[in-house]
This record gives structure tokens, C-alpha cells and sequence, in this order.
């Protein structure tokens, strides 16, 4: 009899060791027991042996396939190649099949000494990062001798799906309070946009109380009065920074467990380093990957299997037994094998100083409900049957001039138009019509062309804009262009600082 199937890449560096050790605790707890329904796993080739031959996805295409079949990716960390071309295999497997949610837990480990736990302060609260938009698309160019660009990217649909998962996540845990983390008195479009949909999201969770902070003022409180927090939801870079920073507020990476959740993909993983520097000593500790494969039973609906390793882990962690990255000095480490026995040593048993796991009475058996694999790419949309009008462009030019002489250019541009010039900018600053002299300049220019008085938005089209640009780029060199619009009547366009 077979079980579920799970696609297992072990990982480079210490990956297989960490990997082959956290196999062997489930092994020996029953995760692969097929009478009662446990799992397979299905090793694939991921990572820098596949780098080394020249594929630059980093994954093989049988690999892709069958983590396609299978629905779950159980992953060790693995090397982004330095040079070459090819991208960080973790970020290209979780925007490849839209595992648009990072969830991440933080908590106080008994043995696992930090500041908190020597005050007293005992930690337990979740990040759940949006996964797939942000900075994180990579979309990026070299506008002039001195800019460059990156995109950033953040949708209404893409917020409302990390947003959703962390409230029913959060219903789930009992967790109280859901806080969302942003930059939205800067980014007031990116980030406002998150915080709308996050607040729109809330309202279908009356029972959930919500609050928003922002992100700076977040990291600060999170060092001051981390325990005032039980679960945080934000963008993804902003939300990677800070699940780093928390993971540092309970030990470090290597205590620190990851879910990507997914529709019909999701990935469980370690997310600290490779460390070359430990490779094949026997060494390295697998908590982190030990805790991500718990997450991975418990989404499998495998509670029970999975709160009872989980005890027999806190009561390892609290009798002293410790890897040499944390722990006691006075009492010697063990390597990674050795710890692995000492937990499965203690199957069956809970620890006695820190609150044990409820272990279920049932919950051994593997269970994933996907939904019908598309039959093409969908597209998924959140705003509909908005009434959109044009009323201008913004065009983005390379150019050494002053502000002053290019503003007299781009009006003679547009005086058989129905533009005016109304505003220059320099890497978001206005500079024309009012600046300052001390405002410095680089060669990369905003230049916002608006309807002149007395014609209606709406009243022309796309292509006068196009028209438009076509004029400047017979002198100027047009990096790129932004079509200006009223959505509902309200504007899709930003104000320079200054403005």
C-alpha cells in the first residue's frame, strides 16, 4: 500500500544531513508507516547539482513534475549560484507555483537560551509574508548612465490571498489579533493598497480584532515588547526583513519553521543557510527543518503524528540535549544524528517545564484536498466593472539638462496638444514648476504631462498620450512611460514630495 506522495529534495551543504536525520525521526514516529496512512517521499534532484549542469531553474524537469503530482515540496536549504545567470531556487519555486503565502512561527524553545527568555518573556506569534509581488518580481532596468530601477509590483488580488489565508489562519490558531505591517504614509498607493485590502479582508472576521503598524516602528517594537504581537501580516520584502528579525528574537534561523502555502502547491522548508563551513561534519542542527516538516504533517491533517514529535522535541530541548549552535556550555553538544536519537528516544513523552502539545486522538493518517488542476494560467481579479479615464501620461526621460530648460523643451513639445506640462521630478522629488537649488539632480527625469483646462477626462483616448511621447522621444531618449488615469473618479497616480 502506498502513501501520499511527497517530492523530497534534501538540499546542499548540510541539507542531506539535516534531511536524512529529520527522516529518520519521522521514520521512527510513523510519518512513513503506509498501513496507517502515512507518507512517501519522493527524493528529486533540486538545487546547485542541477546549477552545476547548466539548468538554471535549479530544478530538473522530472522534479518539476512530480512536485506538480504531488501537490507538496518538503525542501532543505539550498545555494543560490553565485554568477550565472541563475536565480534563488527558493524564490523561483514559491512565484513558479504560487505559493502566495509565507507562514512563520516564533516561539520561546525550553534550552534555547536569548534575552526574552532570560527575562522571563516567554514568545509565541506568527509573520505571514506575501510571497509572490513586491521587489520579489525582479523586475528591473538600467534607465540612464547613473539609474537604475526595480519595480514594485503589489495587486489587489495578490493582497487579498495572503490576507484571507492569514485571517482563516489565525481562526484556526485562536489567535486574537492580527496586526498588518506596511509603509503606507510613504508608499501611500503599494502599501496603502495592502492595508485597504487587509482592513476590507477583516470585516468578513468580526471576531478577529485588527490593528496596523508601521513597518519601522514595528521592528522597534518587536525588540522593546515582542510579546505584544500574535500574528503580523506584510509585503514580502518587508515581511522578509521581519521574520528574520523575529527569528533572532527566539534563537535564530535554525528555530525558525516555514510554510509556503500554496492552492495547489506549497513548499515546507528550512530557511537558514547552507553552511559549507559544517558540511558533512555531522554537526548541524535540524530543529528549523524538523519544526517546517511538523507544519507540513499538520497541513497533511497529520496532528496527531505531529504533536506527538513535537513534544518528544520540547522535552529533548529541555533536558539539556543541544546541538553546538546553542545550548549550555557546561553539558558537551551532541552532532546531528545524536540529537535526532535523543527525541526519538523520548516518543511518547512530553516535556514537564513548558506547556505540552494537546495530542489529538486522531490525526495519523496523510489527507491533501487540492482543487482541480487549472486548465490554463488563470487570471484572478478583484476590482471589477471600474469606470477608467484618461487625463495624461507620465514620460520618464534620460537627460544631463537643468530642470528649467527642459521644462522649456517639453512645453514647446506640447503646445499643439491637449496637454500641459504641470509637473518635473527628479527621483521623486518635484523640481519644476517650484524646487529648491538644493535639490541635486541625477540624468533620469519625470516628466507629467495633464489635460489641459476645459477638456473632460475621458473625452480622449490612449493613443493621443502614445502621440504624445512619440513628439518627445524626437529629441529625448524615453525611458519609459505611465499612462494617467481616474479610476471612479480617483486618481491612479501619485504627487512628487514636494508637490
Amino acid at each position: 500500500m502506498s502513501g501520499l506522495k511527497i517530492a523530497l529534495a534534501k538540499g546542499d551543504g548540510i541539507g542531506p544531513e539535516i534531511m536524512d536525520a529529520t527522516l529518520d525521526l519521522f521514520k521512527a514516529a510513523g510519518v512513513m508507516d503506509a498501513a496507517s496512512g502515512g507518507v512517501e517521499f519522493v527524493p528529486v534532484e533540486m538545487g546547485a547539482s542541477v546549477f552545476a549542469k547548466g539548468n538554471s531553474k535549479g530544478m530538473t524537469d522530472e522534479a518539476i513534475a512530480i512536485t506538480e503530482d504531488s501537490g507538496i515540496l518538503f525542501k532543505g536549504p539550498m545555494e543560490t549560484p553565485k554568477g550565472g545567470g541563475g536565480k534563488s531556487i527558493n524564490v523561483t519555486a514559491r512565484k513558479m507555483w504560487n505559493a502566495y503565502a509565507n507562514f512563520r512561527v516564533f516561539r520561546t524553545l525550553p534550552g534555547v537560551e536569548t534575552v526574552y527568555s532570560k527575562a522571563g518573556i516567554h514568545l509565541n506569534f506568527s509573520v505571514v509574508r506575501e510571497n509572490i509581488e513586491d521587489t520579489y518580481g525582479g523586475v528591473e532596468h538600467r534607465l540612464s548612465n547613473d539609474m537604475i530601477q526595480c519595480k514594485r509590483l503589489i495587486s489587489a488580488p495578490g493582497s487579498d490571498e495572503v490576507h484571507r489565508y492569514a485571517f482563516h489562519t489565525a481562526q484556526k490558531l485562536g489567535v486574537k489579533k492580527v496586526h498588518c505591517g506596511h509603509k503606507a504614509n510613504i508608499m501611500k498607493m503599494t502599501d496603502g493598497m495592502f492595508l485597504e485590502r487587509f482592513k476590507a479582508t477583516a470585516k468578513d472576521f468580526p471576531e478577529i480584532e485588527t490593528g496596523d503598524v508601521i513597518v519601522d516602528a514595528l521592528c522597534m517594537n518587536l525588540v522593546v515588547k515582542p510579546q505584544q504581537y500574535q500574528m503580523i501580516v506584510l509585503p514580502n520584502l518587508q515581511g522578509d526583513i521581519v521574520s528574520d528579525l523575529c527569528a533572532g528574537l527566539v534563537g535564530g534561523l535554525g528555530f525558525a519553521p516555514s510554510a509556503n502555502i500554496g492552492k495547489h502547491i506549497s513548499i515546507f522548508e528550512a530557511v537558514h543557510g547552507t553552511a559549507p563551513d559544517i558540511a558533512g561534519k555531522g554537526i548541524a542542527n535540524p530543529t528549523s527543518l524538523i519544526l517546517s516538516g511538523l507544519m507540513m504533517l499538520r497541513h497533511l491533517h497529520m496532528d496527531k503524528t505531529a504533536a506527538t514529535i513535537e513534544n518528544a522535541l520540547l522535552a529533548t530541548l529541555e533536558s539539556g540535549v543541544h546541538t553546538g549552535d546553542f545550548g549550555k556550555k557546561d553539558k558537551p553538544s551532541v552532532g546531528t544524528k545524536d540529537f535526532v536519537s535523543a527525541i526519538k528516544d523520548r516518543l511518547g513523552q512530553k516535556p514537564t517545564t513548558v506547556p505540552a502539545v494537546d495530542v489529538p486522538e486522531t490525526g495519523t493518517k496523510a489527507e491533501l484536498k487540492r482543487p482541480a488542476k487549472p486548465t490554463g494560467v488563470q487570471v484572478i481579479r478583484t476590482f471589477k466593472n471600474i469606470v477608467t479615464q484618461v487625463v495624461g501620461c507620465d514620460i520618464y526621460l534620460d537627460s544631463p539638462l537643468s530642470p528649467g530648460a527642459l521644462a522649456e523643451e517639453m512645453q514647446r513639445v506640447c503646445e499643439d496638444t491637449p496637454f500641459r506640462l504641470t509637473l518635473i521630478s527628479n527621483r521623486g522629488t518635484q523640481v519644476w514648476p517650484t524646487g529648491s537649488v538644493y535639490t541635486e539632480c541625477v540624468d533620469y527625469y519625470r516628466v507629467r504631462f495633464e489635460l489641459k483646462e476645459g477638456i473632460a477626462p475621458g473625452s480622449i483616448g490612449q493613443s493621443r498620450t502614445v502621440a504624445l511621447m512619440d513628439k518627445v522621444a524626437e529629441k529625448f531618449v524615453v525611458c519609459s512611460y505611465e499612462l494617467l488615469r481616474l479610476f471612479d473618479g480617483v486618481k491612479g497616480y501619485s504627487l512628487a514630495q514636494g508637490q
